[in-house]
């Protein structure tokens, strides 16, 4: 286990540098660009969702979006039957602007895969998708766990409410 957890690390590690490497060249910062990824690979969504996929609090979205949309990468869009729903839309001519330099890591994992059978690849693809769950659930407890006072948070424990300290 501590072989594929090392592996998986390392793996996630050197995507966040390529990722970064693509923002960087877009104008815009790492987390932008994993937001924008999450848009370009489920198309429209709504800011809720987005957040929920990314474990953000909506402030930071909202804040990531206004980002994005000054970049150009993404618009808001109304909802036609309820106008108080917005949507966050990619903008699919910048969007190809920057992925064509994912062209390289998607031809690169083509070729790894051509190695592995039908089978393993669906075993891979549950394992990596019950990974992103388990992440989301780590970095919300995280989130939770530094939201705690500086002794807590040594301690492991939770900040204490307002009514009892």
């Amino acid at each position: 286990m501590q072989e594929l957890e090392t592996a998986m690390r390392k793996a996630s590690a050197q995507g966040t540098i390529f990722a970064a490497s693509v923002a960087e060249r877009a104008g815009i910062s790492s987390s932008d660009m994993d937001c924008m990824d999450f848009l370009n690979l489920e198309g429209r969504m709504t800011a809720g969702r987005l957040a929920g996929l990314t474990g953000l609090t909506s402030g930071a979205i909202t804040g990531v979006v206004d980002r994005l949309e000054k970049a150009g990468f993404v618009r808001r869009e109304r909802d036609d039957s309820d106008r108080r729903k917005v949507f966050i839309a990619p903008v699919p001519e910048r969007m190809m602007e920057i992925g064509h330099f994912y062209q390289l890591m998607q031809r690169a994992m083509e070729k790894q895969a051509a190695g592995y059978t039908d089978a393993e690849l669906r075993l891979l693809l549950r394992y990596a998708s019950e990974s992103y769950q388990s992440i989301l659930t780590a970095t919300t407890e995280l989130k939770d766990m530094m939201g705690a006072s500086p002794r807590a948070k040594a301690a492991g424990l939770k900040k204490p409410s307002r009514a009892n300290g």
